[in-house]
């Protein structure tokens, strides 16, 4: 079946001059995943690379009920008041499975999508978290080389999508409700540590009250669940998207946080960081799609697959079977020796897979 044409040269022109239909082309371009567009969609990237880069990177994460939506609606519709463009991205991995999306029919944020200063993207319906994620990232440069100077990457609930996110933006906003510390009991300890900043959404109404004390409340419970950096202790904001109160507020702390990393040299190290990771997860997943596509790995996978299955033959020995195949050898006895260590990763930088827990 042949799927649509594209040219990346004119996908590219287009783009840098800041066509909307031409990045949603280019995403499609970079989501796709046959051979020859990929190699197509390398070469828009390679274009566009020198104009990225410019924006300021937000991840956004909160628990089911929280309000995501409308904050991003009102927070995005307060930066295009003041002049600026936003993109939106998501990062849902079980899209994968279902061959859904989390903003397929972008009614969530109507007033955002209908905005001409806007750009909202569903998350990729096809692949891994690691493939989503990939593309999300790539997804991302587009936006930034089409002139969007804020690149909001949504998470779905609290789940595994965190630390993928975490590792792409340059700031990680962590939404929550106004119940206090006990709220904090239902993330995982992890989630917690990754955010940059903290948001009591609902601030109005009958929560209004409520969300000023769980301020508080969460203020005492991070004290006791994650250490503050040496350069930034994540605040811990209130506000009411419904109503847009603390929305500037929000904003102002983002840029302060900016400021405070780039004078410190740590908002370039976090990126480069991030792009020597983003190089070697590309490598594993290269590398792992190769091995599942060798004639002798296809060959020897069904038999293999199913002595795990059975019982008969520990996982570790049958994927050791499998490399030893992939790589043209008898046995990985030599590739062992080499790697006295035995995890075989050594001297890889930290990834989403295994990267130790942030300090601050």
């Amino acid at each position: 079946m042949t799927g649509p044409a594209f040219d990346p040269d004119a996908i590219a022109a287009d783009l840098l001059s800041g066509d909307r239909r031409a990045l949603a082309r280019g995403i499609t371009l970079v989501e796709s995943t046959r051979p020859d567009h990929r190699t197509q969609a390398e070469a828009l990237l390679r274009a566009v690379l020198p104009k990225s880069g410019q924006s300021i990177r937000l991840g956004i994460s909160g628990v089911p009920g929280v309000g995501k939506s409308t904050f991003i609606e009102s927070f995005g519709g307060h930066l295009i008041a003041e002049g600026r463009r936003v993109a939106v991205l998501a990062v849902d991995p079980s899209s994968a499975r279902s061959r859904g999306s989390i903003l397929g029919d972008k009614t969530r944020m109507e007033l955002l999508a209908r905005n001409p200063a806007a750009f909202i993207r569903p998350s990729p319906a096809a692949g891994t978290l690691g493939g989503v994620a990939r593309r999300t990232r790539e997804a991302m440069l587009l936006c930034e080389a089409a002139g969007f100077d804020v690149v909001i990457v949504e998470t779905v609930g609290v789940g595994q999508s965190e630390t993928a996110v975490a590792d792409m933006v340059d700031m990680f906003v962590l939404l929550l409700l106004p119940g206090g510390g006990d709220e904090l009991q239902g993330i995982k300890k992890g989630i917690v540590e990754l955010a940059d900043l903290v948001v009591v959404n609902k601030a109005d109404g009958e929560m209004e009250k409520a969300a000023t004390r769980a301020v508080g409340d969460y203020r005492n419970a991070l004290a006791l669940i994650r250490a503050g950096s040496a350069l930034w202790k994540p605040p811990i904001l209130r506000c009411s998207a419904l109503e847009g109160t603390g929305i500037a507020d929000i904003w102002q702390t983002i840029g302060q946080y900016r400021e405070t990393m780039q004078a410190a040299g740590a908002f370039g190290q976090r990126r480069a960081e991030q792009a020597r990771a983003w190089m070697w997860n590309e490598v594993q997943e290269s590398l792992i799609q190769a091995l599942r596509q060798h004639p002798a790995v296809r060959e020897a996978l069904p038999a293999l697959e199913a002595s795990v299955l059975d019982g008969t033959l520990p996982p570790a020995v049958a994927a050791r079977d499998l490399v030893a195949r992939f790589l043209g050898r008898e046995t990985l006895s030599a590739w062992a020796d080499e790697d006295s260590a035995g995890d075989g990763l050594t001297g890889l930088p930290e990834t989403a897979t295994n990267r130790a827990p942030r300090a601050g």
